[in-house]
């Protein structure tokens, strides 16, 4: 009797530490059921055929990269250097293919050969060098930023079409990208389960010393390790430019911990030996779908980082809570069922899953469409005044003609807000708005935008190759040719002077670096001593401008790209700004403004961003209503100095 009671508690407790396990071995592909209802319950948008694909479209860039990073995190390494190296290698193709003139198929080599090369040099460093991998690849990281913007001279190069189609669609409805990732996790599969490399970094990762001891040659496994994560980051840059339609020196910038969090995520853990190429992908699709769904829910961009922050912890403490319950170790093609168990698993994950999802959307089947008309906008960075007072603008307008508007930040991100257009564009709004990161990354996008026959109104930038309703801005040319002209002037057109340019890249950063050297021209007797970027921020203008004052300590005029680098500059200067030293900032912003009152910024040429923001507003509506809209609506630009910053309004 003791003996069957004994064995019926012990099923009992089998049966709840079986379904324990699964949970703990599984906890991602859980999350990601779990995400997949919420998000069809809160939103009726989440659950279409083009959302669900818009979401393995923006899963793609930052699966391959993991895929990668996988077989690094796997060996008990980590890499750092993975979104530096794609932009690097997009960059050597798309400059091959055009300035050199190399054909499109060896341009594509050279690209994965760049990525390949840049891996081994991270191998070298850490088996040869006895570089810690954090170091090696930070390192790698900065300098494949660097070679990016030297080769691409700080702005997007255009790709040759047969190598954008990869960013298209397959029979007008199967994204590329989306093949691509999935043939890039079949392979990560095939490493890490079928070859003798992939046991090789299980063996690594589990207990480098001992894989020595066993006669395994540890270095040439390091070199090989990190030369694919190498290759699968030059394949992801390869995507990403084909997105955009043009290799983006600044792009993939933050790319490398989203690859490194899908992978832990996926159920890899950071102190190696085990990872799988499926988990990863789980992994990456959670932060996709979180995205996603936070963007459909008019979620603040701020908040989506702290929601995605919170996930990452969440997942690293679950691998700590797994390994503490003696969970299963996730290696590559197991599970605690064996193969059979797993594709089971996943089969039960989906069948629940739809049946779920299928409830669901009867909440949303019969509601009504709300009464007022919505619209999206996506400003390329709410960093900076300038863009927050848009913003402000914006908003104000909306809620004085009715409008519901969702506001996002690509935060400088041409990637990001190509996602954000394509959920804008599934969620059928209205009208959208666009401040374009890059005026070539956002054609795409608006172009899927059109098909969808949902017009966009573009807002301080362009759209190239895309058929925008209207375009409200001001002149950055001009705008940078008034503020050279206002302190030549101010100089007697005779002095020298240093120029503080914007991010390296950017639309905005080229049109006013133009307009300062075009008026300029006018005035031969200033002298242009030093011309450094500071990337439109305040702390990094006050560093230039004192480094650059230790070599020109004679300077007498500054000319900064915004007001940021601007109020940075007056900082580095102390009591000799606004006396010795004129500034001449960009933009009008509030602090600005508050600064040529106070006298030590000698003028600001403003753009009157609140205004933008509100006529983009006014002429999306007008557009979505079937009106009349003017193809180029131009605010002017006005300098302002104390004599008129009283009576200005921005």
């Amino acid at each position: 009797m003791a003996t069957d009671t004994l064995k019926s508690a012990t099923g009992a407790g089998g049966a709840r530490g079986g379904l324990r396990r699964v949970l703990l071995d599984n906890g991602a592909l859980t999350a990601l059921v779990v995400l997949v209802i919420a998000l069809s319950a809160l939103s009726g948008d989440f659950l279409t055929t083009d959302n669900l694909l818009n979401i393995g479209v923006q899963a793609a860039v930052t699966a391959i990269l993991a895929f990668g990073v996988t077989f690094v995190i796997v060996s008990a390494g980590i890499d750092l250097s993975v979104g530096s190296v794609a932009a690097l290698s997009a960059t050597v193709l798309a400059w091959s293919a055009t300035s050199a003139g190399v054909p499109v198929v060896l341009a594509v080599v050279l690209a994965v050969a760049t990525g390949i090369v840049c891996g081994l040099v991270n191998g070298f460093l850490i088996a040869y060098g006895k570089l810690p991998p954090f170091i090696a690849t930070l390192a790698m990281l900065s300098v494949g930023r660097g070679l990016s913007l030297v080769i691409s001279q700080g702005s997007p190069i255009a790709l040759p079409d047969s190598v954008s189609h990869l960013g298209d669609t397959l029979g007008g409805w199967l994204p590329v990208p989306v093949l691509v990732m999935v043939v890039m996790g079949l392979l990560t599969a095939f490493v890490l389960g079928r070859t003798y490399i992939g046991r090789s970094m299980y063996a690594i990762g589990g207990n480098e010393e001992a894989a020595r001891l066993s006669g395994l040659k540890v270095k040439k496994q390091k070199l090989a390790i990190y030369a694919l994560s190498g290759l699968f980051a030059a394949a992801a840059g390869i995507v990403l430019a084909a997105r955009l339609s043009s290799a983006q020196p600044q792009a993939a910038q933050g790319y490398e911990l989203d690859a490194i969090a899908a992978v832990v995520i996926g159920g890899a853990s950071l102190a190696g030996g085990t990872g799988k190429a499926s988990g990863t992908l789980v992994g990456a699709l959670i932060l996709a779908v979180l995205r996603n769904g936070l963007n459909l829910l008019s979620v603040s961009a701020f908040w989506q980082q702290v929601v995605i922050g919170v996930v990452i912890a969440l997942a690293v403490l679950l691998d700590t809570v797994r390994r503490k319950a003696g969970a299963t170790p996730v290696a590559a093609g197991t599970s605690p069922g064996g193969k059979g168990g797993q594709a089971a698993l996943y089969g039960l994950a989906a069948v629940v899953t739809a049946a779920v999802v299928a409830a669901t959307s009867l909440l949303h089947s019969g509601s009504a469409a709300t009464a007022a008309p919505k619209m999206g906008l996506s400003l390329s960075t709410l960093n900076n005044p300038f863009f927050v007072q848009i913003r402000a603008g914006a908003q104000a307008e909306a809620k004085k003609l009715g409008v519901d508007l969702t506001v996002t930040d690509a935060q400088n991100d041409a990637s990001q807000q190509a996602n954000q257009l394509q959920n804008f564009t599934s969620s059928g709004l209205g009208a959208i708005i666009v401040n374009p990161v890059d005026s070539d990354a956002a054609g795409p996008s608006v172009r899927t935008a059109g098909q969808a026959k949902i017009p966009v109104i573009a807002v301080d930038r362009g759209v190239n190759k895309a058929t925008t309703k209207a375009l409200v801005a001001s002149d950055n040319v001009a705008g940078g040719e008034l503020a050279a002209k206002t302190i030549a002037q101010k100089l007697g057109g005779k002095g020298k002077v240093v120029i503080l340019q914007g991010q390296a890249g950017t639309s905005a950063a080229r049109e006013r670096a133009a307009g300062f050297a075009q008026g300029l021209k006018d005035y031969p007797g200033i002298e242009v001593v030093a011309q450094q970027p500071a990337d439109f921020d305040r702390t990094k203008g006050l560093d230039v401008m004192s480094n650059l004052l230790q070599a020109h300590p004679d300077v007498q005029g500054v000319i900064a790209a915004n007001d940021e680098m601007a109020l940075g500059a007056v900082k580095a200067l102390g009591a000799k700004a606004g006396k010795s030293v004129q500034v001449v900032g960009f933009d009008g912003t509030p602090d600005g403004l508050t600064a040529v009152k106070d006298g030590t910024l000698y003028a600001s040429v403003a753009q009157q961003p609140s205004r933008l923001g509100r006529i983009a507003v006014d002429n999306a509506l007008r557009a979505a209503q079937g009106r009349k809209v003017a193809t180029t609506v131009k605010v002017p630009v006005k300098v302002v100095t104390k004599q008129n910053v009283a009576g200005f309004s921005g």
